[in-house]
This record gives C-alpha cells, structure tokens and sequence, in this order.
C-alpha cells in the first residue's frame, strides 16, 4: 500500500470526536475573529475606501486557500497539520520550519487579539492601558482552561459562541444599513493605488485560521468526509460577513471608519443605540475567545506533533494522538503568550506591529503548505489547481509583507540550527 493510499484509509476511519458543525465552528472562530472588531479601521486607515478592494481579494483567495487545506487535512488528518504535509513532500527539514513558523506565531499574536478585545473593554468601562492588559490576560487564562478539558468541551463553546456572533453582526449590518451614503466611497483612493497592498498585508490577519483547523483533522469523526464540508461551511460564512462588515463600516461612517477604536460600536451606535459600549464590548470578548480558542487548539496540537517527529523536545509529544489533550504544548504556549503579553504592556507597543509580523509569519506557512499540496494532491484534480492558484496569490502577498517577513525568517534559522544540534546530540551520543 502506497503512503497517500494509506493515509487515505485512515482518513475514512472514525478517529476522533468533533462534528461537522462543531469544526465549522471551530473554524468561524479561527478565521472571524478579531478581525471584524478591528481589521475594518485598521485596512480604512492604511487605503480609503479602496481597503475594501482589498477585503473583495482576499476573500478570494481564502477560496482556493481553504479548500487546499481542507483537501490535505482529509488526505493526511494528523495534529501537525501544515507540517506534517511539508515533511510528506519535502522532508523533515520543511516540516520543522512550517511547523515552528505556525507554532510560535500563537504567541505573538495572542497578545494583540487580547488588546484588540481589551480596547473595547476599555471603551465601555474606563481604565485605558491597565483595563486593556488585564482583559487580554482574562482571555488567556480562560482560553487555556477551556482546552485542558480536552477538544470535546472546547468544540461545544465554539458552537455556541460561533452561532451567537454570527447573529449579532448580522443585527448589526442589518441596523446599520439604512444609514449608508455612497458618497462616502469618495475619494475612493486618497492614499493611491499601491495603498491596497498594505491594507491587504493587514488584512492576511483577518484571514489567517484556515490552516489552523487541519491541525484537529485527526479529531473529526469523519475527516474524509466531515473537514472539506467544514471548510466549505465556513468559508461562506466568513466571507459574507467580512464582505458585509467591511462595507457596511465604509458606507455608513465615511471617513471616520479609519479613526474608529472600536468601529462595529459605532455601527451598533448608529443601529441600534442603547448601551452599545457594552454590548459591542461583550461581543468583542466573545470574538476574541472564540479565535483564540480555535489557534490555542490548534497550537498545541501542533507542538504535540512536531515533540513526537522530532523537530520539537520529545518530552512535548504528550497528547499527540487523536482525542488525547496536549497539555504539555498546551502550557509552552499560553506561558510564551503570557510573556509576550507582559513584553507589549511593559514596551507600550501598539498591535499593529503584532499583527504584521504575525501575517508575515502565517503567509510563509501558506506559502510552504501551498507548494506541499503541488506535490502531494492527484495532478489534475480541482484541489490541486485551487493549490496552484493559492500558490501565486500568497507569492504577491509575501512581497507585500515587507520586512515583516523577518520574524518568519529568524523562527526558520532557529529551526534549521535546532534540527543540526539534535542531530549532533544523536551521533555523540551514538
């Protein structure tokens, strides 16, 4: 039996717990996220109207993304996931580096979710900086919780919280329409043409998430089946609300979409009214729980993973296996989380800077996975030509990330150094 014909029956084997509608969720939460409570204002601020250009491109291209993961994830459903693709198609040197390069972007981006949560925490109820740390630090904890019960627990609350946000930014845009003016698409470039490519570096942040559910492949009950229906289901979801959110902000607040803290409070403002620092508050929480949940999960399956082939210490391999709890991986990232949390605060760093370098790290997983499916997927197939068309677009996006890209290569020599020193560790052992 051949590896892809053997990965392919375990694939149709019961192997874990989750539900269709439970990953779905899982991977709402993921991709959603912080970026509807902030991306908006931020890609407004960095393009104009144009930003939503931008939010229409990359909305297309989470299409041929997605289904190239959900495609690998039902073919090889195992927690490393990207990694463990990379190591199928080109070794164990390529499986450590997309492995590290998801691994440790958890970390760093973990702190501007909660900052992005806290802000409108702060809105609502005073306190500024402090009452912003405090909050993302709440959320760590309370994330870390939910999954050292395991993913069973952790899927529910997903479907709870995925199917509550769902309805409320649809209230949202809903009340908020009548109040649209096309006028406010004028001028629809104030900062130029070139000015959408940095919205949409930004923006990579809010899409970020579809590799993250191939890391709890092995947990579906049915990943052949179960994973691409997943996938499908919530690349729907997603982009109709991002698309709806982002133009709704453009159309509705004009201008000040681009200096807005919190600007889906103001489209409840203008809605709904009422007590909509809380509301919007709550709501942001909920966000951020929710796609900080999905990616703690995801990491420290990962690092269980990458612990069992090698590319990490064995002694994080705990938790490897399907419907096991990795509780070891679990604890190196909400400790590297809490540190870089602490690091922001202490520094007073913006999470603009975290969120590029983050996306900087998440494209060249994109970029790695992508080249992977090329040479792992049945030449002629549509996933495979959903790779290659993935492939090109996340190119364009690697260009324009910048020197952002620095973060992913300093986490890419450390793998490589890592992966030469226990390799000479064995042989002086030996």
């Amino acid at each position: 039996m051949t590896q892809a014909s053997a990965a392919q029956e375990r694939s149709a084997q019961p192997a874990g717990r989750l539900t269709l509608w439970q990953g779905a969720a899982l991977y709402i939460g993921a991709v959603l996220g912080t970026g509807v409570i902030a991306l908006p204002a931020l890609a407004m601020r960095a393009a104009g109207p144009a930003s939503l250009l931008a939010w229409l491109g990359l909305v297309l291209l989470s299409v041929p993304l997605a289904a190239t993961f959900a495609a690998l994830g039902a073919r090889y459903p195992d927690g490393g996931g990207v990694s463990t693709y990379g190591r199928h198609a080109f070794g164990a040197r390529a499986a450590a580096v997309v492995g590290w390069c998801f691994y440790f972007a958890v970390p760093a981006g973990a702190p501007a979710a909660g900052m992005f949560a806290g802000a409108y925490v702060a809105t609502a109820l005073g306190g500024g900086r402090r009452t912003v740390a405090v909050t993302a630090a709440i959320l760590l904890i309370l994330v870390v919780v939910a999954n050292g019960f395991g993913l069973t627990v952790s899927g529910r609350l997903q479907l709870g919280l995925a199917s509550f946000l769902v309805t409320l930014l649809l209230v949202a845009v809903a009340a908020a329409l009548p109040h649209a003016h096309l006028h406010n698409l004028h001028p629809f470039t104030p900062h130029g043409w070139p000015a959408i490519g940095s919205a949409a570096a930004l923006l990579v942040w809010s899409f970020a998430g579809c590799e993250a559910i191939t890391h709890l492949a092995a947990d579906f009950r049915r990943p052949a089946r179960d994973l691409p229906r997943a996938t499908a289901l919530a690349v729907a979801v997603v982009g109709v609300l991002y698309l709806a959110v982002a133009a709704t902000s453009v159309l509705v607040l004009g201008p000040a979409a681009g200096t807005a803290d919190a600007p889906l409070a103001e489209l409840l403002a203008l809605g709904i009214g009422g007590a909509v620092p809380v509301l919007a508050a709550v709501a942001a929480l909920l966000l951020t729980l929710g796609t900080m949940n999905a990616y703690f999960a995801g990491a420290a399956k990962l690092g269980a993973a990458l612990g069992r082939d090698g590319a990490l210490p064995a002694w994080l391999s705990q938790g490897s296996s399907a419907g096991e709890v990795p509780r070891r991986s679990l604890a190196v990232v909400s400790g590297l989380s809490g540190l870089a949390l602490t690091a922001t605060t202490v520094a007073d760093v913006g999470p603009q800077p975290l969120v590029l370098l983050t996306a900087g790290s998440f494209v060249t997983v994109y970029a790695l996975g992508t080249a992977a499916a090329l040479r792992l997927l049945p030449g002629g197939s549509l996933p495979r030509r959903s790779a290659l068309l993935a492939l090109v677009a996340v190119a364009i996006l690697l260009v324009m990330t910048g020197w952002y890209l620095l973060w992913p290569l300093i986490v890419t020599a450390s793998a490589l150094c890592y992966l030469r020193w226990r390799r000479a560790a064995g042989s002086l052992q030996r």
